[in-house]
Formats: C-alpha cells, structure tokens, sequence
C-alpha cells in the first residue's frame, strides 16, 4: 500500500471507475466477507461483485449494484482482478469505521487493467488520502452453479429468526445439522455439543416465515468453522434466503439495507460434510 498527495488524474482512461458519497456502505458489506485475506473483484455493467473462498468447501460473495454508486463505469464486458481484501478495508477505513454526525468519507474507485493497482482516493472533510493497492493474477473459483432449476427446497426467513437461532444452539457442536421438509418439522436446525443435542424447529406458518418451498425432505450436515463467517452479514441482515440442491450444497443469500434504504445482497455457499454417512443421521 502506498500513499501519495494527490488523487487521480480524471484525465486518465481506466477499465473501471467508480465514486461513493458513503465509502461505509463498501466496507461494511466486504467486512461481511472478510474471512480470507484475499479476494476477486469482477465488475460488470451490473455492479461489482467481490468473492472470498476457503478450501473449496466455502464461498462468499459480496454483491453491490451498479446504482449503489454515484458513478459505475466499467469499459469492457467484465474487469477481474484479484486484491488483498484486508488492506483493502484498512484504506477504505482510513478516516475510521465511523464519521461524525454529518459527515462522511467519499470514494472513487479507479483500475486501469492487468499489472495495474487499483487506486483510491478517500476524502473526509477536506482531506484526502490516495492509496494505490497491487493487484494480482485472478484464480480459478468454485461455480456453485446454484441456478432456480437445480434448487429442491427454498425459504425465506426473516434475519432475526436465525440470529436467534445461532445464539441458542450448541456452538461447541462440530456440525449444523439442517433439514428441509414439505412435512413436519419443516425447518429444523440441530446441533450435537458438549452439553447434548438441541433442536431448534420453525413451523412453515411462523410468524418469521416469510416463504416456504420445500419440495422433499433433506438432512444435511455442514461444518460450523465453515458457516461461522457468515454471522457477519447475518447480523446486517433483514432478510434470508436459505437453499439447498439435490447434492445439499447450502446457499445463504442475506439482504442488507444500507443507511440510506437500498439494497445489497451476501452470499455464501457451503459445500455437506462428507464425513456424514446415512446411517449418522
């Protein structure tokens, strides 16, 4: 990370340019991903997406659109570049994670293509603050491929329901054993920890339910070390959407509404624990 004293030329041609009234509304959604000190940035027309993995077990993904920003420009199909996520929070709260009443830190957002940093440049009450970030060479990532049609069962759950569902069961458990049914218990999430098993059921006509699509009923375990990031945009949350597939690949889709009322959208996609047989369940 490097500093210099003035902001980018605007003269400049970059593949993609962007500027924020609020550079808090960017980095609290990249806090919701920050897991891994890496991650890959693709911008398209749409907006920009920044996603994180850990093993080829979890993925996380930060969605923010295009009118999200003041100005999104981007001049090619899709931009990719792979950046240090946490010295990329560490410039983006460089005036502190928050701004006095009135006030706060804008952003623009420049990159000008492969070998080049991406450049920031922060400003907060008259002063500004340019930081230049070295990209590197994307890596391959998981598709999940988590389209409507391989979907089995899907619901959406008020955020408030699995907060309070994280806070009761046994997080010394070694795994969230998850299951989906058109029939009872419907929505069951059960952990097995130091102090025994606990169950945790939400009827399909809770008053936190706000969508119920369950086609057949599914038992699946996945790893809490792996689900654990995932509170973080949890706790932004108002709303969850939580999907399984054929194969019980999960995919928690959380919405966040910024302090200005629009919407963003995290990701995560958790792959079962293998280690599970049919007979364990």
């Amino acid at each position: 990370m490097s500093f210099s004293a003035q902001p980018p030329a605007s003269g400049e041609s970059f593949l993609l340019s962007a500027s924020l009234a609020n550079a808090r509304h960017l980095s609290s959604l990249l806090r919701a991903v920050h897991f891994q000190d890496h991650a890959t940035c693709f911008a398209t027309a749409s907006g920009l997406r920044v996603t994180v993995e850990n093993a080829k077990c979890i993925q996380a993904n930060a969605f923010i659109q295009s009118e999200i920003f003041q100005e999104f420009a981007v001049q090619e199909e899709s931009v990719v570049f792979r950046i240090n996520l946490s010295v990329l929070l560490d410039c983006l709260t460089i005036f502190g994670t928050s701004s006095l009443p009135g006030t706060s830190t804008t952003l623009r957002m420049c990159y000008r293509g492969y070998g080049y940093p991406l450049m920031l440049s922060l400003e907060e009450g008259g002063v500004v603050t340019v930081c230049k970030i070295n990209t590197q060479e994307p890596e391959e990532l998981l598709d999940f491929d988590f389209c409507s049609t391989r979907v089995v069962n899907k619901i959406i759950l008020q955020s408030e329901g699995l907060r309070e569902a994280f806070a009761e069961l046994d997080m010394t458990s070694e795994v969230l054993q998850v299951t989906m049914s058109p029939d009872q218990p419907y929505f069951r999430l059960s952990t097995f920890g130091n102090a025994g098993s606990a169950h945790l059921d939400y009827p399909r006509d809770s008053d936190l339910m706000e969508a119920f699509h369950c086609k057949q009923t599914q038992t699946n375990r996945y790893k809490i070390s792996l689900l654990k990031p995932s509170t973080k945009a949890l706790a932004l949350s108002c709303k969850v959407s939580i999907r399984t597939d054929a194969q019980g690949f999960l995919s928690l889709q959380y919405m966040i509404r910024n302090e200005d009322g629009q919407i963003c959208f995290v990701e995560y996609y958790c792959c079962p624990d293998e280690d599970i047989t049919e007979a364990e369940l």
